[in-house]
C-alpha cells in the first residue's frame, strides 16, 4: 500500500521508501525523501524560477537512467508549470519546483535536479556563469582545486565573485552572479576564460571536450552557458553508488584540498554542514556582486 502524507495541504502518494537506491551505502528512497525536506530550505531557492530539467534513476545509478525537460505523466496540476521556448516543439513546458510539496513530489520520482543559468521570465537572458571543471584521470579534484583558484581570480580580475561547489561526481562547479546578459555572450565570456586558462597552465588546463585531450588535465567546460544546457543544481543528490551531493564548499576548504575523499559529501553530511555555514551560494540567489559581463 502506498502510503499518502500532506505537505503544506497537498496530498501526496510516496512510493517505495524501503528500496535501496544508492547500493555502495544501502541509502533507501525513505531516506532521499528525508534528506530533501531536510536542506528544502537551502535547496529552494537555488530551483526558485527555472525550468527543471530531471535526470530520474528511480532504479538506482545501475538501472535505467532518463534525462526529461518534460513535465512526468502525472505531474499534479498545483505543480507549477513554465512555457519554454524550444524551436523543436513549439508549446514546450517544464516544471518548477516552488515548494516544499512540490520538491516532495518531484524527489519521490528519484531525479538530479538540474537548472538553466536563466530564470523562466527571461529565457536566455543568464543571471549566472558556470563553469565545470572536470578532471581526466588520473587528475582528480585535487586538480580541479587549482584550476578554480586561478579561475577565481582571473574573474576578481574582471570584477566579478566565484563560489564554489563540487559537483557531486568528480569534479567543481564554479558559479558567478552577473548582471542579466544574453546567454550567448555570457557563453563567449566564459569560452575566452576557459581559452585564457589553457594558455597560462597548459600542463593542467583542456578547453576542449575531445577525450584524447584529457588524461591527466581539466576540462574547463564553458558549454552549459548555453541557453539550452542545465547544470546539476546545487544540494542536489547525483545518480553514483553512494549518496553523494552537489555540495557548496569554501574557498579555504578548496585552498586545503590535497585528497579526493576532502571534498565528498554525502546527504548525511550536508545537515551539519548547513548548520554550521547556512547557504555557502547565498550571494547568488541575491545576487550580491553581480557585475556586467566584460565585452569581447
Amino acid at each position: 500500500m502506498t502510503p499518502i502524507t500532506e505537505v503544506e495541504g497537498r496530498r501526496l502518494a510516496l512510493s517505495n521508501l524501503d528500496k535501496v537506491i544508492h547500493p555502495a551505502t544501502g541509502t533507501t528512497k525513505g531516506e532521499i525523501l528525508h534528506y530533501y525536506a531536510t536542506v528544502a530550505e537551502v535547496l529552494l531557492p537555488h530551483l526558485h524560477d527555472r525550468p527543471l530539467s530531471f535526470l530520474r534513476y528511480p532504479d538506482g545509478p545501475d538501472g535505467q537512467l532518463f534525462f526529461t525537460k518534460n513535465p512526468p505523466l502525472g505531474t499534479p496540476d498545483w505543480v507549477t508549470t513554465t512555457p519554454v521556448p524550444r524551436t523543436e516543439e513549439p508549446g514546450a513546458r517544464q516544471v518548477m519546483v516552488e515548494d516544499l510539496a512540490s520538491l516532495m513530489w518531484a524527489a519521490n520520482l528519484v531525479v538530479e535536479f538540474h537548472t538553466p543559468q536563466w530564470r523562466a521570465g527571461t529565457p536566455a537572458v543568464a543571471d549566472r556563469m558556470v563553469f565545470d571543471l572536470d578532471p581526466g584521470a588520473p587528475a582528480t579534484v585535487v586538480e580541479c582545486c587549482r584550476v578554480a583558484l586561478w579561475l577565481r581570480d582571473r574573474l576578481a580580475d574582471d570584477g566579478l565573485t566565484a563560489y564554489a561547489k563540487t559537483s557531486g561526481a568528480k569534479g567543481l562547479h564554479l558559479y558567478v552572479a552577473v548582471d542579466p546578459t544574453p546567454s550567448d555572450e555570457v557563453s563567449a565570456y566564459a569560452k575566452r576564460l576557459a581559452v585564457e586558462a589553457e594558455a597560462e597552465l597548459p600542463r593542467l588546463v583542456v578547453h576542449r571536450m575531445a577525450k584524447a585531450l584529457r588524461p591527466g588535465k581539466v576540462f574547463v567546460d564553458h558549454s552549459q552557458n548555453a541557453a539550452a544546457k542545465t547544470t546539476a543544481a546545487p544540494y542536489t543528490l547525483r545518480a553514483r553508488q553512494e549518496p553523494a551531493v552537489s555540495t557548496p564548499v569554501t574557498w579555504g576548504e578548496v585552498e586545503a584540498c590535497g585528497d579526493p575523499a576532502q571534498l565528498v559529501f554525502l546527504l548525511d553530511d550536508l545537515a551539519p554542514r548547513v548548520q554550521g555555514y547556512g547557504d555557502l551560494l547565498r550571494p547568488l540567489v541575491d545576487q550580491e556582486g553581480a557585475g556586467p559581463v566584460p565585452a569581447p
